[in-house]
Parts: structure tokens; C-alpha cells; sequence
């Protein structure tokens, strides 16, 4: 009998909504793209984006920027962190978050991961205690959230500052609380794999008024800062106008035309990701040799991609599970390779940052196997993509 094959794609998203073409092409035909070109009175896009993400998380501030990577490299600059400083963050994440700490000239210093797929509370401790670091950027990697009330309290005994990195939780909460609102920054994505779609952009947040001053002159803001609908009073700004430097990164009118939309439309995407998490979770649970990893009751989960373990499984056997995965077209991703693949790498590619070993992250990144959930696949599709991986895991056994 020929084994059924998958034929959707693992990169193709959704269209962009109607509603939001129709902005982009309002803004389109005004000619105005800039953010601080405006006519009197005018709000514009990206203030109003800002306005509504604010709502949307329960911060006080919200600031548009040209990519999730810059929003957390404005983060780092906002807080002072600067050349030579140490910042702890995750062993497991992605390019971005050390990239982001590298670009001011800091230094990383990565903290073991648990099998859960979070940041090591107890490593965080003793690195917190002996780095010298100040501030934390801490990854949210793949939409895993650890126990924040923890966190915070480690945070708080050791002196460091929270920026969370919310590429993969836009969304998502632990006990209620929205993911980025812990810490004294979150920063966001829009590239076009994340919650939302605008190609590349961010957003980042908070509640205090000097930080969010520093972080929208960093941005570009020049003397405009007023035209900020939620941003800081103006007197916020005069001890720091003349003494931060700009670093232009803002959003422009057509990104934030085409995301509003789309954050209305978010809490309906998230339900449409979780209903395909779950299932291809169901499906895969209980297959001999694979370790499907439990989501804690305390977190709200946006299921916009899912992670399994293959526990004490070699290289040879992992390799030959996602070729023939591959074959038969689902798209599966493996941490534990030796090389970085397109999107793929661990803490040991970035060589920009001081070489450090992780054994309990490298035992975990080495059988630990990635696959996005597009929302242009259907339940029918991830029943099918589970039977399939659920196969080859026999096979390669």
C-alpha cells in the first residue's frame, strides 16, 4: 500500500486580509508613508497601531519599529546596557536575540534550557549571581513560557532587568498575564512567520515613562516625539533629547495600515493555531520513542508551531527521520545539527559571542525536532502530518 504524503506548503502563509490591503492602499495614495508625515490633527497608522497594541497587552507604552530584532537591540540601548556589558539570555533561541545583544557591543551569556523548552530558573540564579549581568533578554523561544512568578523573583534578588523577547508569544500569557508584560520591556515581531504579518517589524512596550522616552528618541523620533499617542508626557524627554543618539528604526504608515487589521483579528488566528497544535499534539502522543512536551495549565499557548523530544536518539536515526519526513512532505527542523540550517542554529553557531558550554541544553537541542503549523493547513492536514511523522518515527527506529 503506498504511505499518504503531505503536499502542503511549510512557508506559505495566509493573504493578507482585504481590510488590510484596502488600508495599505489608503496610505498608498495619500503618499505619506512616514510616520511623522502627517496633516494637522491626523493620527496616523502607526500611532494608531500603537494605541491599539498598548490596549491589547495592557501597557501604558507602545513604540512601532522596523523589526523584532530592532525592538530588542533598542530595549538593550534604552536600559544603557553598552560595550563590554554581560547580558544573560537563553541558550536556546534564535540568531536575533544574541545578534541583538552583540549589536551594542554587550556580550551574551547563555543559561541552560529545561526539557520544557524554557530558560533554566536554577542556572539563571547561579549565572545571575556570578556574570555580573544586569539585565536578562529572555526568550520566549518557540512559545514556551516558564514560570514567570519564579522569574521575576530570581530577577528581583540578583538586580536584573526583564526585556522578554515575544517573537513567539504576540498573544500568549502565563496565568492571564500577556506575555511580554513581566519584564520592563517586551519587544515583538511582525516578520511575516510570526503572529503577524507585515513582512518584517516590531513593537515593544512598557510601562515606564523614562525608558520608553529613551527608546522612541533611539528610534528616530528627532524632535516629533510629541506626536506619540501613547507615549511619555512631554517633559519626559528633556534630560534625554540631546544626549541619545538616533538610531533610526520606525515603523511606517503602510506596515502598521496592514497589521491593525490583523490585530483585531488575532485572538480568532490563535484559536485557528491551537486547534492545529492540539491536534498534531494528539496524534503524536504515545509513539514509542518520542516525548511529546506538556504545556503547563498556567500557561495560554498561541500554537503556531510545535516541538517533540527524541530522547537518547543518534544522530544517524534523527537524520534519517526527517528525510523521510521530508520525502513524504512534512518539513520537520533538528537543533542538534552540527551546522546552522536556513533558520536553524543553536548558542555554538553564533561566534560573535565568548565560546561557553551548555550540557544540559546541547543533550536537549540534540534530539529536539521543530515544525511550523501554517494556518493555511486545515485539522485534516495536521491529522495527517502527525500519521506521517508517527510512521517515520517507526521507520527510523
Amino acid at each position: 500500500m503506498e504511505k499518504p504524503v503531505f503536499t502542503g506548503k511549510f512557508t506559505q502563509q495566509e493573504p493578507i486580509p482585504e481590510a488590510a490591503i484596502e488600508a495599505a492602499v489608503r496610505v498608498m495614495r495619500s503618499g505619506r508613508l512616514h510616520r511623522y508625515n502627517l496633516l494637522p490633527g491626523e493620527e496616523g497608522e502607526v500611532s494608531a497601531l500603537e494605541r491599539e497594541f498598548a490596549a491589547y497587552t495592557g501597557a501604558r507604552y507602545a513604540l512601532a519599529v522596523a523589526s523584532g530584532g530592532y525592538a530588542m537591540g533598542c530595549a538593550l540601548r534604552a536600559l544603557g546596557v553598552g560595550p563590554g556589558d554581560r547580558v544573560l539570555s537563553n541558550g536556546f533561541t534564535l540568531a536575533p536575540v544574541p545578534g541583538a545583544i552583540a549589536s551594542v557591543g554587550a556580550e551574551p551569556v547563555f543559561v541552560e534550557t529545561t526539557e520544557s523548552l524554557t530558560i533554566d530558573l536554577d542556572d539563571l540564579a547561579v549565572k545571575a549571581a556570578s556574570s555580573g549581568a544586569k539585565v536578562l533578554l529572555l526568550s520566549h523561544m518557540r512559545g514556551h513560557i516558564c514560570d514567570m512568578e519564579r522569574l521575576v523573583q530570581v530577577a528581583a534578588a540578583h538586580g536584573l532587568q526583564v526585556v522578554e523577547d515575544c517573537a513567539h508569544t504576540m498573544g500568549a500569557a502565563w496565568k492571564g498575564v500577556p506575555s511580554g508584560r513581566h519584564g520592563i520591556i517586551g519587544c515583538y515581531s511582525t516578520q511575516t512567520y510570526k503572529h503577524m504579518n507585515s513582512g518584517e517589524g516590531g513593537l515593544l512596550v512598557s510601562d515606564d515613562a523614562d525608558v520608553m522616552a529613551r527608546a522612541i528618541m533611539l528610534s528616530g523620533s528627532y524632535m516629533l516625539y510629541g506626536r506619540h499617542s501613547v507615549g511619555p508626557s512631554v517633559d519626559r524627554y528633556e534630560n534625554v533629547k540631546y544626549v541619545t543618539p538616533n538610531v533610526s528604526g520606525r515603523m511606517d504608515h503602510l506596515r502598521a495600515a496592514i497589521l491593525r487589521p490583523q490585530l483585531a483579528d488575532l485572538p480568532a488566528q490563535i484559536a485557528r493555531w491551537n486547534a492545529l497544535y492540539r491536534t498534531v499534539e494528539e496524534g503524536l502522543r504515545n509513539t514509542p520513542g518520542l516525548k511529546v512536551i506538556e504545556r503547563p495549565p498556567q500557561e495560554t499557548i498561541v500554537g503556531s508551531s510545535i516541538q517533540v523530544l527524541l530522547p537518547g536518539w543518534a544522530p544517524d536515526r534523527v537524520r534519517a527521520l526527517v528525510a523521510g519526513c521530508a520525502r513524504r512532505g512534512v518539513e520537520l527542523k533538528w537543533f542538534g545539527a552540527e551546522e546552522p540550517v536556513a533558520f536553524t542554529s543553536r548558542y555554538d553557531s553564533w561566534r560573535y559571542a565568548p565560546p561557553q558550554r551548555l550540557p544540559r541544553t546541547d543533550a536537549i537541542l540534540a534530539g529536539l525536532i521543530d515544525m511550523r503549523l501554517p494556518l493555511t493547513f486545515s485539522e485534516a492536514n495536521a491529522r495527517l502530518i502527525a500519521e506521517i511523522i508517527r510512521d517515520e518515527v517507526r521507520a527510523a527506529a
